[in-house]
Parts: C-alpha cells; sequence; structure tokens
C-alpha cells in the first residue's frame, strides 16, 4: 500500500477537505470564522494559499470530469442501445419468418446507416477491449464485447455477437454461411472487402458469383444471408483494424455454420467462379 509522505500528504489532506469545502460553499456560501465573520482563506499565507488552491482547483478539475464523463455514459447508453434492440427485433422476426432473408438485409443496412460511431464505441468500452486484443499472426481474433445492461436492450438477444481484431495484410478469411444471417460494421481500421452470391453447391466445390469488392472504413457495413452476398472476404488494410460482426444462427432448422472456399477458382461463363471447399486451416493458410 501507498503510504503518502510530506508535501504529498498534505497535498492528499488537502483535496479531501477541498471536496468538503466546495460541498458547504455550494450549500451554505463562502466559509468564515465564528468570531472575525472574515474568509477562513485570509487566514492563510501566501504559500499555502497557493499550494490548497492548486490542489483544489485540481480536485474540481477532477470531479467535473468524473460527473461529464458519467453524464455522457448515461446519455450514450440508450441511444446506442436503441438500434440493437431493433436489429433485435428484427432478426426475431426473421427467425419466425415473418421478414424474409432479403428484406432483412435491407432493413439492416439502413438500421446501421444510421449508428454513431463514437456511440457505438463508447457503448461497447472499445478502448479497454482494444487494448486487451492481440491479434493472431493469422486470421482474425474473435472478442467478447459485453454489451451494458441499459432500458430498452433486452437481456437475451437473439443475435450472436463478436468483435473481430486483425492486423495489416490479416484476413476474415473466404467463407459461405450455411443457414444463417450476419452484418459487419468496421470500427477501426480499414479494409478489402469482398462478397460473392452463392450460385449452386456441388459436393467439393461451390458455384459463386462476385457482388461487391471495395474499400470499407470506419462505419461501412455490409450484411449476408443464404439469399444474398452468401459468401465473403475481408483483408485488413491497416493495423489494429476492427470489426464489429452479428450473426444470427439457424435461422430456421438444421445445419448452420460457416463453408470455407478457395475463391481463385475456375472461371466459367458470366463471371461465375468454380470454387474448391476447403477446411479452416487450409483457408488461413492461403489467406490468413
Amino acid at each position: 500500500m501507498h503510504s503518502f509522505h510530506g508535501a504529498e500528504k498534505q497535498t492528499v489532506e488537502f483535496c479531501v477537505s477541498a471536496m468538503d469545502m466546495v460541498t458547504l460553499a455550494l450549500r451554505f456560501g463562502p466559509l468564515t470564522t465564528s468570531s472575525q465573520k472574515q474568509p477562513i482563506m485570509s487566514s492563510l499565507s501566501r504559500r499555502d494559499f497557493q499550494q490548497q488552491s492548486l490542489a483544489g482547483l485540481l480536485t474540481w478539475s477532477l470531479l467535473d470530469t468524473l460527473f461529464s464523463r458519467d453524464a455522457f455514459a448515461r446519455e450514450i447508453k440508450p441511444i446506442a442501445a436503441q438500434w440493437l434492440a431493433k436489429l433485435n427485433a428484427m432478426s426475431l422476426d426473421l427467425k419466425g419468418k415473418k421478414l424474409d432473408p432479403i428484406e432483412w438485409q435491407k432493413q439492416v443496412e439502413q438500421l446501421l446507416s444510421t449508428v454513431d460511431l463514437p456511440e457505438m464505441l463508447q457503448f461497447i468500452d472499445f478502448e479497454k477491449l482494444s487494448q486487451q486484443a492481440k491479434p493472431k499472426e493469422r486470421g482474425e481474433l474473435s472478442l467478447q464485447a459485453k454489451l451494458p445492461q441499459v432500458e430498452g436492450l433486452p437481456t437475451e438477444l437473439v443475435f450472436g455477437h463478436q468483435v473481430f481484431a486483425l492486423n495489416k495484410d490479416r484476413s476474415v478469411v473466404p467463407h459461405g454461411h450455411d443457414n444463417m444471417a450476419t452484418a459487419f460494421l468496421i470500427l477501426k481500421g480499414d479494409f478489402h472487402g469482398r462478397h460473392y452470391d452463392r450460385l449452386e453447391d456441388e459436393k467439393e466445390f461451390m458455384i459463386i458469383k462476385p457482388t461487391i469488392d471495395r474499400e470499407f472504413g470506419p462505419g461501412a457495413y455490409s450484411t449476408v444471408t443464404d439469399m444474398k452476398d452468401n459468401v465473403h472476404w475481408f483483408k485488413a488494410k491497416t493495423d489494429g483494424a476492427f470489426i464489429f460482426n452479428i450473426h444470427v444462427l439457424s435461422v430456421k432448422p438444421g445445419r448452420t455454420g460457416r463453408v470455407y472456399i478457395d475463391p481463385n477458382g475456375e472461371k466459367i461463363s458470366g463471371e461465375r467462379l468454380r470454387c474448391k471447399k476447403i477446411n479452416h486451416t487450409e483457408a488461413e493458410t492461403l489467406y490468413g
């Protein structure tokens, strides 16, 4: 345990008394002695006054910062939680067959376009999360962001969520999705993102067609379902790149999960590619 000595102890003691003085001053006005009715501050030497004034200013600055941050956090949480609650409702409708997959993508992308990125980062405590991240030598590191419990956000969400951390030239490797609906939101860094429609499956191959091939920066987003843009591949162009991912598993009864492919496949008619299905280890070796 740290022990205080000399001037350090005086400063700490004054910080405590300064907090009391601020509170009393706000409630009762300037403090005076009972006999002279003069401000207590007048009995201090110039040196003591300067030392204690500095400590008091530091204390008040600290209190003001803490109060401001707390008020800011209280304001941010309901706003950020609102769009997550809407996303949860849409995903429930998707699983309940009240919303078809392509309509889910349209509505989710509209919702993602309204996200205030600084609010989102504050909501998931991104600063703390990113400081703990040690990206892998290949592929993406999956981090679990704990969502705070706030009014309006269900405690049990129908979708899963995670944050992917990658360094430059590392990838969320090329893969398709079976019986899933997912969305990406870029939190930090730049990516080269590619999507493909999944047209046909053979035993060892998948027929795909390119649909999206562009740069993705902070705030950019994309979605995936069995019906549209089912295969994707995101390669980081900068160190310290992060993606917020949500995923709805088992949209309908049956198998759910990833299907890895090598997109450097045989070119066939109509911009289509016949790509070999591979396992996760092979995908990370080739593209991670």
